[in-house]
């Protein structure tokens, strides 16, 4: 057995033992090392990398790492064995995605603001803001030796004649700490309730008469690369607190395929499940619930939203049958899950709301989306978009609700490319270049005096779009220009450099290569490909869509002009363009506040047509001649030709 330490820029330090031979990006995964390898141990993305600070490692040499680099000790995690004792260390690029979880200031309007947005734009479509759980006070007889009724009885008899029910539930939590709460309020206590359709009431929690009660809701959006939460006041819709974080299974893989083929592994269920849930969301729900001082047990009810194989995935289901054809889901819909059967750390009894899927790769996320977006309610032909590692899509109106799914990759989200990472602290979301110096000028996630350490999938837009405003880089992504922020390896690849290693919070120049360019051409050109795909298949053309509502926590915003240049997003004018954050979180708070936008939700998923673009012959053709700048065809970008 071999000494294996990982030592990370924070100063933080891991030590495990390893056997010969082993790999040490499994030795990290096992130890809970976060690494990010969106190519899953395949040697392909060259995210993996570490920095050999004593030992040894048998490590092959490869096209990511140059020979300088591999003299400095750079090696990438995936192709390396253990051989002895050795330390590594894990710089802040290769950990970003999970080791900065970002909890919110709530005190900044910009937090809240769009879930009152959500919330007004709900009541105005006529859904009331109304749940079935509330709090009621009971006031029972002192039991005697001539009523010697046992506690439960008690309390179940006076919960029928204060609310008419005919049955009601105490499951054993609440039987636990029945007898000293009753004996500790002389019998009048407060109950937490949940009242079912059929009338019956739940008891969900039994307090003093004096105690101050919050009702609890937890609200989660999945995503593929990040998992965002808040815990909000189920009575008022008030947000108690609010955070985001790397999604921890992304070490298996930065695509939904990568994991689910980890996931057949042994034990390989068990391994993604944990990751998503006590890794990412237990740690977030301790978080707000330190941060804001609230009893994480004082939430009953959680909503999730997530795309179809992280739903499977959540909760321990197999989703391999999901990749296969004919790509058959273990469910789209279901309201069987509590909190205590998948082990999150809330009040065991909490109902599990899960937003439904439509399809294999249309899933609770894109439903929740819809539901916030309004589209359905409005007369307007309306186009949907969700920006992510899958890229989905809806158009229609209050008449009808088309969708569809494009494999985008995770270069939204800072996959794919060598100084990408997701939104959180440290990461450039805004850039412009001068056209004449070629200097950039950029705005930075976090505290003002921050450095960079790398670029999120608002600051990939502006900065492929300024690159070839400025002409320094080709309708291909080439680069065509020469000055001191441009460079070209030993095989003539291309780069322009952001913040020199000087200048930023990394262990090396933040650049973005020619070979990140192709990448986010790649998926930008999935995205217009799948718009004008689906158009078509309704003989629809661009100039009819009326509005365009883009989603994605990719950013604190997009700059839709310069999503426009790169030819992501149609040439419309751009007062029909409206960014609306992270819709599907905006959609799991409105289902959790709202049992009848939770009815919505789903009667809005069952009226959606899903297109499935594999099956489109012309598709393929389409995405050929997005995977320019803008576009091979440029009659399409009027506007960016002008410029």
């Amino acid at each position: 057995m071999f000494k294996v330490t990982f030592q990370f820029e924070s100063g933080e330090v891991v030590e495990t033992f390893a056997t010969s031979g082993e790999n040490l990006l499994e030795v990290a995964r096992k130890t809970n090392v976060a690494i990010d390898a969106p190519c899953s141990g395949n040697a392909s993305c060259g995210k993996c990398r570490v920095k050999l600070m004593g030992g040894e490692l048998d490590s092959k040499k490869t096209r990511h790492i140059s020979e300088e680099e591999y003299e400095q000790g750079w090696r990438l995690a995936c192709v390396s064995t253990i051989e002895a004792d050795v330390t590594v260390m894990v710089p802040d690029i290769a950990s970003a995605y999970r080791s900065r979880m970002k909890v919110a200031d709530l005190s900044s309007q910009d937090e809240v603001a769009i879930f009152e947005k959500t919330k007004a734009g709900i009541e105005e479509a006529g859904i009331a803001l109304h749940n079935s759980l509330r709090t009621i006070s009971i006031t029972m007889d002192i039991p005697t030796l001539d009523d010697t009724m046992p506690d439960n009885e008690r309390l179940v008899r006076a919960l029928k004649k204060a609310t008419g029910a005919e049955r009601v539930q105490l499951p054993y939590t609440v039987m636990c700490k029945l007898p000293d709460v009753l004996r500790a309020s002389d019998f009048t206590v407060q109950c937490v309730l949940r009242t079912a359709a059929n009338g019956h009431i739940f008891v969900y929690d039994v307090y003093e008469k004096d105690a101050d009660v919050v009702i609890g809701g937890l609200a989660i959006d999945i995503g593929t690369t990040t998992v965002s939460g808040l815990i909000i006041n189920m009575e008022t819709g008030e947000i108690i607190g609010k955070a985001s974080s790397g999604n921890g299974q992304i070490r298996y893989g930065a695509d939904v395929i990568n994991r689910i083929i980890e996931s057949l592994k042994p034990g390989g269920k068990e391994r993604l499940q944990n990751a998503v849930i006590q890794e990412t969301i237990n740690p977030m729900i301790e978080q707000m619930c330190r941060a804001n001082g609230f009893d994480p047990k004082h939430i009953y009810r959680m909503c999730v939203a997530g795309n179809t194989t992280m739903n499977h995935l959540f909760a321990g289901i197999n989703a391999d049958p999901l990749r296969m054809e004919p790509y058959i889901p273990a469910f789209f819909k279901t309201n069987a899950f509590y909190a205590s059967d998948l082990g999150i750390n809330i009040n065991p009894d909490a109902h599990l709301i899960i937003a439904p899927n439509i399809g294999s790769y249309v899933g609770g996320d894109i439903t929740a989306g819809t539901l916030v977006s309004m589209i359905w309610n409005k007369p307007e032909f309306s186009l949907f978009i969700d920006l992510g590692t899958n890229g989905e899509l809806v158009f229609g109106n209050s008449d009808f609700l088309m969708s569809c799914a494009c494999s985008a990759g995770p270069a939204f989200e800072g996959g794919d490319i060598s100084c990408g990472m997701r939104a959180t602290d440290g990461a450039i979301e805004a850039c412009v270049i001068d056209r004449d110096t070629m200097e950039p000028t950029f705005e930075i996630i976090g505290e003002s005096d921050e450095k960079p350490i790398g670029l999120c999938g608002s600051g990939i837009i502006d900065v492929i779009s300024e690159l070839y405003r400025c002409g320094i880089i080709n309708p291909k992504g080439k680069f065509v220009r020469e000055g001191k922020r441009i460079r070209h390896d030993k095989y003539g690849m291309g780069s322009y450099v952001l913040a020199f290693q000087e200048d930023a919070a990394s262990v090396k120049d933040i650049e973005i290569t020619e070979v990140d360019i192709d990448n986010f051409i790649r998926a930008k050109g999935a995205i217009f490909s799948a718009i004008r795909t689906m158009l078509s298949s309704l003989d629809f053309d661009i100039s009819m869509v009326e509005e365009v509502y883009v989603a994605g926590g990719i950013g604190s915003g997009i700059n839709m002009e310069n999503a426009v240049n790169i030819g992501m997003l149609p040439d419309i004018p751009l007062d029909k363009f409206h960014y609306i954050g992270n819709s599907s979180l905006s959609g799991a708070y409105a289902m959790l506040l709202s049992t009848e936008a939770e009815k919505k939700t789903y009667e809005v998923a069952s009226n959606m047509t899903y297109l499935e673009l594999s099956a489109v012959p012309t598709y393929m053709d389409e995405f050929v001649a997005s995977c320019f700048i803008p576009h091979t065809d440029n009659s399409m970008f009027p506007s960016v030709t002008l410029k």
